[in-house]
C-alpha cells in the first residue's frame, strides 16, 4: 500500500469506512491471539498434571506485568505518531517510533536479565510452592527471553496501525499465533521433544520472535511511511513523558483486570464450593477475553483515524469518527452480551462438563455481560481522551470499571450475600461506569475543540 493510499484512508475516506477497513484485520489478529491462548491452555491440560497447570498459573502475574509495560510504550507511540502524521510531520513520527522501539529493546534486555536473575524470589512471591517452583522456573525462563522480542515488536505493531499498515500488523500477529499452535505439541509431547511445560513456553517464545522479525522486515524494507533509522533515535525526557502519559491508561486497564480476577478468586475461597466457583470463573474470563478483543480490535481501527484527524485539526472528521466509534462500540458489546447470555451454558460446556461448574459458570457469565456496553463505552472514551491529550482523565476512566468500582464491591458483597455477591459486583460496577462515562461526553467534546483551537486553525 503506497504512502498516498494510506494517507487517503486516514484523511479522505469516510470515517466509518476507514475505521472498519482498519479494524477488521486488527480484530481478526486479536481473535487469533485469543484462540491461541485457549488452545495453549488446552495443550497444557493434556499433560494431565495439576502441578503443570499451577506452574503456568503462578507465572500469569509476570506475563500481565510485561504486557502492561509493552502497552505503555506501544499505545503511547501509536497515538503520538498518529497525531504527527496527521500534522504532516512524517519525520517527527519516525523520530517517535524509532526512539520508542530503541528504548523498548533496552527495557526488554533489562526485563530479561533482571527477571532471570530474580526468577525464584519472583515466583515465590506470586505463590509458587516447592512442588510447583521447578516447572514454573522452566516456563518463566522462556517468558523472560521472549521479552527481548515482545517489547519492540509491540511498539512496531502499534506504529504500523498508526500509519494504517494494518495488513502487515495482522500478518505478523496471526503468523505467530498459528505457529504457536503447531509448535506447542511438537515441543511438549513424547512424540516430539518431550519438554512438557517448558516446551509450551519455548514454542510461544519462538512464535513471538517470528512476529518480531516480520515487523522488523517491514520497516527495514522501506515499505513503511514511518521510518526506523539510527539517526532518528533521539530520546528526550519530554518525548518519553508524552508517550508514557498517553500509554499508561491502556496498561492500567489490564492491571485492573488482573487485580479484579485475583480478588474475585479470593472472595470465593471461603465458600463451600470455592474450587468449583474459581474453576467456573476461570472459564468465564477466557470467554470474556474474546469479547474484549473484539472491542479492542475495533478501537485499533478507530484510534489511528481519530489521531490523524486530531493532528490535522480536522474537527468535522474527528467528531465524525468519535460519533461512529461511540455507536459501534455500544452495538458490538450489546451483540456480544446477547450471544453470551443466550449461549451461556453451551459455552461453559465446551471447557468443563461438571454440572456444578456449568451452573456457576453460566450465571457468572451472564452477570459479567448483562451490562457489557459499559466496557465498550468506557474503553472507547479512554482511547479518545488519550487521543486528545487529556491523558490524566483517560487514566481515571481506565481504572473505574474493574478498579475503582468493581474491587470494593467484590470485597464487600460476597461477605454479605455469598456467591450472589459475586454475581452482583460487576453489574453494579457497570451501572456506575455508564453514569460516569455519560457525564464525561460533553467534557470530551469541549476539550477536543479547545485543544485543536489552541494548536491550530480548525478545518
Amino acid at each position: 500500500m503506497s504512502k498516498e493510499i494510506k494517507a487517503s484512508i486516514l484523511s479522505q475516506m469516510k470515517p466509518s469506512k476507514a475505521i472498519i477497513k482498519l479494524a477488521l484485520p486488527a480484530t481478526l489478529a486479536l481473535l487469533a491471539k485469543a484462540v491461541y491462548n485457549i488452545v495453549d491452555t488446552a495443550y497444557i491440560g493434556m499433560l494431565n498434571s495439576d502441578i503443570a497447570l499451577a506452574a503456568v498459573g503462578v507465572t500469569l502475574p509476570l506475563l500481565l506485568i510485561m504486557v502492561s509495560i509493552e502497552n505503555v510504550f506501544a499505545a503511547g507511540a501509536a497515538v503520538l505518531a498518529g497525531r504527527q502524521l496527521g500534522a504532516k510531520d512524517d519525520e517527527g513520527a519516525s523520530r517517535t517510533v524509532t526512539t520508542i522501539v530503541g528504548l523498548s529493546v533496552v527495557i526488554g534486555m533489562i526485563l530479561c536479565l533482571g527477571g532471570i536473575g530474580l526468577i525464584e524470589p519472583l515466583l515465590r512471591s506470586f505463590g509458587a510452592s516447592d512442588a510447583v517452583l521447578p516447572l514454573a522456573k522452566d516456563y518463566a525462563f522462556w517468558m523472560f527471553i521472549a521479552s527481548l522480542a515482545n517489547l519492540p515488536a509491540q511498539s512496531m505493531n502499534c506504529a504500523a496501525r498508526a500509519e494504517s499498515s494494518v495488513k502487515i500488523s495482522s500478518i505478523a500477529v496471526i503468523t505467530g499465533a498459528v505457529l504457536n499452535i503447531f509448535l506447542d505439541p511438537l515441543f511438549m509431547f513424547e512424540w516430539g521433544f518431550n519438554m512438557g511445560v517448558e516446551g509450551a513456553s519455548l514454542a510461544t517464545t519462538i512464535s513471538q520472535f517470528a512476529t518480531f522479525f516480520i515487523l522488523a522486515w517491514f520497516y527495514w524494507s522501506g515499505k513503511s511511511v514511518i521510518k526506523i533509522k539510527r539517526q532518528s533515535f533521539k530520546p528526550t525526557w519530554q518525548l518519553i513523558k508524552n508517550v508514557t502519559m498517553i500509554g499508561i491508561p491502556t496498561a492500567v486497564i489490564q492491571i485492573c483486570l488482573a487485580l479484579a480476577t485475583s480478588l474475585t478468586n479470593i472472595a470465593a475461597k471461603p465458600m463451600a464450593d470455592a474450587d468449583l466457583i474459581i474453576a467456573a470463573y476461570g472459564v468465564v474470563q477466557r470467554l470474556i477475553l474474546i469479547g474484549c478483543y473484539i472491542v479492542m480490535g475495533f478501537m485499533q481501527g478507530y484510534q489511528p483515524v481519530a489521531s490523524y484527524a486530531y493532528g490535522a485539526k480536522d474537527s468535522k472528521r474527528f467528531h465524525g469518527s468519535v460519533r461512529f466509534a461511540l455507536k459501534a462500540s455500544i452495538l458490538l458489546t450489546v451483540i456480544v452480551a446477547i450471544l453470551y447470555m443466550i449461549l451461556a451454558k453451551p459455552l461453559i460446556l465446551l471447557f468443563n462438563q461438571n454440572p456444578a461448574v456449568v451452573n456457576y459458570g453460566s450465571k457468572l457469565l451472564i452477570s459479567q455481560v448483562i451490562l457489557y456496553p459499559a466496557f465498550g463505552l468506557c474503553y472507547m472514551m479512554t482511547i479518545t481522551f488519550q487521543t486528545i491529550g487529556a491523558s490524566k482523565y483517560g487514566l481515571f476512566l481506565s481504572v473505574i470499571r474493574q478498579g475503582l468500582f468493581y474491587i470494593p464491591f467484590v470485597i464487600i458483597l460476597p461477605k454479605l450475600f455469598g456467591v450472589m455477591g459475586i454475581y452482583l459486583s460487576q453489574p453494579i460496577a457497570d451501572v456506575m461506569t455508564i453514569v460516569i462515562c455519560l457525564l464525561s461526553i460533553h467534557s470530551m467534546k469541549r476539550i477536543a475543540e479547545k485543544n485543536m483551537m489552541m494548536e491550530g486553525t480548525l478545518k
